[in-house]
């Protein structure tokens, strides 16, 4: 018998938001580093945020993102369309 969780739903499903942070970021003409000064965050939470790892992210954290890179949510975030599968008859 196996001590393995099963995965959750949410591991099976594909994340479709994605984050623009590094385009954002080379817009502003800012780096990683400067950000980080800035905000406050660390360089392994932003590095997380720009490599699209990120499974959440809190109010607080998009405020200052937003703050920081004078944006809104919309420019930082982009939902794709979700993958079409072919159908199993």
């Amino acid at each position: 018998m196996s001590s393995e969780t099963p995965p959750s739903e949410e591991d099976v499903r594909p994340n479709r938001v994605r984050c623009r942070l590094d385009e954002v970021l080379q817009a502003r003409g800012m780096t990683l580093t400067e950000l980080s000064a800035v905000t406050g965050m660390t360089m392994a939470n932003l590095s997380i945020l720009k490599t699209n790892k990120a499974r959440a992210v809190r109010f607080t954290t998009l405020t200052a993102l937003c703050d920081a890179l004078a944006t809104t949510p919309g420019e930082l975030f982009e939902v794709r369309e979700p993958e079409q599968t072919p159908d199993r008859r």
